[in-house]
């Protein structure tokens, strides 16, 4: 399935509108301004350092999790980082979203041996940072985007012949991986002016014997079946979740929904990411892993639940399921 565009907009595969009446916007503003303690920890959450060799594995694959939706994927000697933010608050206004929890990272971006590829989802600035940017360009093969994004990269000085830029439904090859560019519900754009200006996507990364799936920033929807259908089964998804709110369930599922994806698209292993890192909604910051937990056991789905930079290899006799959050 192609994108679409209207008025030279990216527009999702099916209806997806945010609650925007007067009613919505009052009570966003009161719940903005309401306060909970239980928005952000009390302290600083742990992390682990990491420390990576000049290769990754010839075979299997490994996953570490940078908090949020920031991602290292290992996968039969490749390299690849999926929406590499690494600033301490993601907005370019601090009010909004605040300070990481954690206060550090696993690795700095600047301390990265070669990576084969950066892969983004989409362009929004809790998922695409100018900074981090800049200190990996040099040590990337390749910068893997939807429509529309290798413009920001140009911008910040990544070399031209590295960025290539994909539509839904593009398939391309990464030295013996097959990558495929995949819907997903959501929206674009980093100003008032470029709303949906870039595509949105998630992504399928197919190895010789394993699959894994990102879901990118999505709302729940029949792309992920459809996905599931033509590219499933997975070892591994790495899920959206957290940063909802029934007033903008469309583009950001809720927790029980995240299991449903992992299913439709025939998950085994189910990480839940895209919370951990930065208070972006009103929930409480362990809402989300705490609902999706619930759900996953519920459907008897395997879930694991990594510390930001605990590593998790796929087809382990054990997965991390220590609720580490409520220490």
């Amino acid at each position: 399935m192609a994108s679409t565009r209207q008025n030279n907009k990216f527009v999702n595969a099916i209806e997806t509108k945010m609650d925007m009446s007067f009613k919505a916007i009052v009570s966003m503003l009161r719940d903005q301004f309401k306060g909970s303690p239980n928005r952000q920890p009390a302290q600083a959450i742990p992390y682990k350092k990491l420390a990576l060799p000049a290769r990754p594995q010839a075979e299997g694959v490994q996953v570490t999790w940078f908090g949020h939706s920031a991602f290292l994927l290992e996968i039969e000697g490749k390299r690849l980082l999926f929406d590499p933010m690494f600033a301490d608050s993601p907005s370019p206004v601090a009010l909004f979203g605040g300070k990481r929890y954690s206060g550090g990272l696993p690795l700095k971006a600047e301390d990265f041996p070669a990576v084969d590829a950066v892969i983004q989802s989409h362009d929004h600035y809790d998922h695409l940072h100018e900074g981090t940017i800049r200190k990996l360009k040099d040590k990337v093969g390749r910068f893997i985007v939807p429509l529309g994004v290798g413009k920001r990269l140009r911008k910040w000085g990544v070399n031209p012949a590295k960025i290539s830029e994909h539509d839904w439904g593009d398939e391309l090859q990464l030295a013996g991986l097959m990558l495929a560019c995949m819907p997903a519900r959501h929206f674009s754009g980093r100003g008032l002016l470029d709303r949906n200006s870039t595509l949105w996507c998630s992504w399928v990364i197919a190895g010789k014997s394993n699959r894994v799936f990102y879901s990118g920033d999505s709302g729940y929807g029949p792309h992920f079946k459809e996905i599931g259908t033509k590219y499933g089964p997975f070892d591994l998804t790495l899920m959206e979740c957290g940063q909802y709110d029934e007033r903008w369930s469309a583009i950001h599922m809720m927790p029980e929904e995240t299991v449903k994806a992992h299913t439709d698209v025939r998950g085994k292993l189910l990480i839940p990411v895209h919370w951990g890192a930065f208070t972006l909604a009103y929930h409480d910051w362990t809402d989300p892993v705490e609902r999706a937990v619930k759900a996953a056991h519920a459907q008897g789905v395997e879930v694991a639940t990594p510390q930001i930079g605990e590593t998790v290899t796929v087809g382990s006799a054990h997965y991390p399921t220590a609720a580490w959050w409520r220490g």
